[in-house]
């Protein structure tokens, strides 16, 4: 049960970042689309494929029947893609 769970939790939380980097690029379209906005909406979808990488890869691990711990690399690869996410979508809001 506890490997579902944490599948889902990936799943939604790659839902979320889906969600942060779409209003980023909405945010970047709605207030005109000069190059640092471009660039920030760029970075904040690549900083979303990253972070669709890491999960993909968790997701399935843990189908195994005794799924490995996370990595140190890949927990720091999730953060560090979160908070790329959060700074270029901070960044788009100036």
């Amino acid at each position: 049960m506890q490997p579902e769970r944490t599948r889902l939790a990936w799943r939604r939380t790659t839902l979320a970042c889906a969600v942060a980097a779409s209003l980023a690029a909405r945010q970047a379209l709605h207030n005109g689309t000069g190059p640092v906005s471009v660039l920030c909406a760029a970075l904040a979808a690549l900083a979303w494929l990253g972070f669709l990488g890491v999960a993909g890869r968790r997701i399935r691990a843990v189908s195994a029947p005794r799924p490995p711990a996370l990595s140190p690399r890949a927990a720091a690869a999730a953060a560090g893609c979160t908070l790329a996410l959060v700074a270029f979508g901070a960044a788009l809001t100036r």
